[in-house]
């Protein structure tokens, strides 16, 4: 009787463990997507550099796979993801409205940017955790992952805008990535680490695609 007592309270320990871990993850993955959404706003109109690397899917995106990073367990990670990208996009839209600048057509804008979020912010949590943390061959695609996004909004911002300066800073910069991430699971013991090199461009293409038709499409019609 006493041996079942004591794993029941074991049992509520742990319960209650994990429940303190996932809320204090939770409530600091909000809180930092609120202050990088808001800070993202307050960089307007300041240095045409800033403005660039703070106004960027890429750098949203790439602070989420931090984020799964530094997550313990996959699970939260994924989830983690998904809230860090809504909480950005909702202390961007909070800053936006108390400036003034929310206009008519901000809801619809809000709403295809935070539904992208949503799609997106699990797979780069479970990429910035698997990276880190995960097991075998699949560390190589998940950090193809993050430099992807960079790649390929440098293709937007070139083939689509015509911004062939900016363009050529986010592929350097995603090249560089790219480069660093092979390297980083080269030295973990990944065996097909080159995988990374390989789908990083691949992703890119991909991923300027999917801008391209799906969320330029969804915009113009918000």
């Amino acid at each position: 009787m006493s041996i079942g007592t004591g794993t029941g309270t074991a049992s509520r320990r742990g319960t209650s463990v994990g429940l303190l871990t996932a809320t204090t993850t939770a409530t600091a993955t909000a809180a930092f997507g609120l202050l990088l959404g808001w800070a993202t706003y307050g960089l307007h109109g300041t240095t045409p550099l800033l403005e660039r690397a703070t106004n960027s899917a890429s750098t949203w995106i790439i602070w989420t796979a931090v984020a799964g990073a530094l997550i313990r367990t996959r699970p939260l990670a994924v989830w983690g993801g998904a809230l860090m990208m809504l909480a950005t996009c909702g202390g961007y839209y909070a800053a936006s409205t108390l400036g003034d600048t929310f206009g008519s057509g901000g809801l619809g804008t809000a709403a295809v940017w935070s539904v992208a979020g949503l799609a997106g912010g699990p797979l780069l949590g479970w990429a910035g955790w698997t990276v880190r943390r995960g097991r075998g061959d699949v560390r190589a695609v998940a950090g193809a992952v993050v430099p992807m996004v960079v790649l390929g909004e440098g293709l937007w911002l070139g083939l689509a805008l015509g911004y062939w300066g900016e363009a050529t800073v986010f592929l350097a910069v995603g090249a560089l990535l790219t480069a660093l991430l092979t390297v980083y699971l080269a030295r973990a013991g990944v065996h097909r680490y080159w995988l990374c090199a390989v789908l990083a461009p691949v992703g890119g293409l991909a991923f300027y695609f999917a801008e391209k038709v799906i969320l330029d499409g969804l915009l113009g019609s918000v």
